[in-house]
């Protein structure tokens, strides 16, 4: 049985971590690695940064804050939002991160998930979509964190981006994020469905039970979340143990 893996979400924008509602009305929480260092110490599998303005500027700007967090922080790092080349991920990646999660800028050129893929290995090639539903069981791709329409039906996206060397999701509801009203369960399912690759689910967490549905409904692989643990409403030890009371595998986590 596949181990589920709980994933802090961090969004951040210049210097500040922030959280928004609809990736809209960026609120400031605060100092981004301490919130990583807070939520590595609970037990994160992994960390996710997202530069939520990347797109606006042309370029990602994280590069000091996950050189920073890989001093001291030993689970996987995934970096997004800005990411235009195979040198804008090399870059990231000699700064400490492991994986690089890229939506505008392959939406524009393909090719680059292959390039990024065969570069570092399709482990590290993370396909970002922003996911907005337009019909029943229709999900169109938005790009610029969650701005700009593209025309492209996720389920078709999500393929294509498989076949091109992706080797994971990350799938994130503009509907549902921020919201805390759960998951986008048809969504996860959707994708999870037609990919054989990993699929993280992003936008929604209000309490440990929308884990519980996304993973036993959509098979979702991955959850990443945010405004749960950055208002302190839970903990990731505190999601552990209910996911586990749930008959769900998580990793076991040992603190030191």
């Amino acid at each position: 049985m596949r181990k589920i893996r709980l994933i802090a979400r961090l969004d951040v924008k210049g210097t500040n971590l922030i959280k928004g509602v609809h990736l809209e009305g960026l609120r400031v929480i605060g100092s981004p690695n301490e919130y990583a260092q807070r939520y590595y110490q609970q037990g994160a599998d992994e960390l996710l940064y997202m530069d939520c303005v990347a797109s606006l500027y042309g370029r990602n700007n994280l590069s000091h804050i996950v050189e920073k967090a890989a001093q001291n922080i030993f689970v996987p790092i995934t970096v997004g939002g800005g990411i235009r080349s195979v040198d804008d991920a090399t870059h990231l990646l000699r700064c400490g991160a492991d994986k690089v999660a890229v939506n505008t800028a392959v939406v524009a050129n393909p090719s680059l998930i292959t390039d990024i893929a065969r570069r570092f290995g399709s482990q590290c090639m993370v396909l970002s979509i922003e996911a907005k539903q337009i019909a029943s069981e229709r999900w169109e791709v938005y790009t610029d964190n969650g701005r700009e329409r593209t025309g492209l039906d996720v389920i078709d996206w999500v393929k294509k981006g498989v076949s091109l060397g992706a080797g994971e999701i990350l799938l994130t509801s503009v509907d549902r994020e921020g919201t805390r009203r759960g998951f986008d369960i048809p969504l996860v399912k959707a994708v999870t469905q037609e990919v054989s690759v990993p699929v993280i689910a992003s936008g929604g967490m209000g309490t440990t039970e929308h884990l519980i549905e996304v993973v036993q409904k959509g098979e979702a692989d991955a959850v990443a979340m945010a405004d749960i643990l950055h208002y302190q409403r839970t903990t990731i030890g505190g999601i552990r143990r209910i996911a586990e009371l749930s008959g769900i595998e998580v990793r076991r986590y040992e603190s030191t």
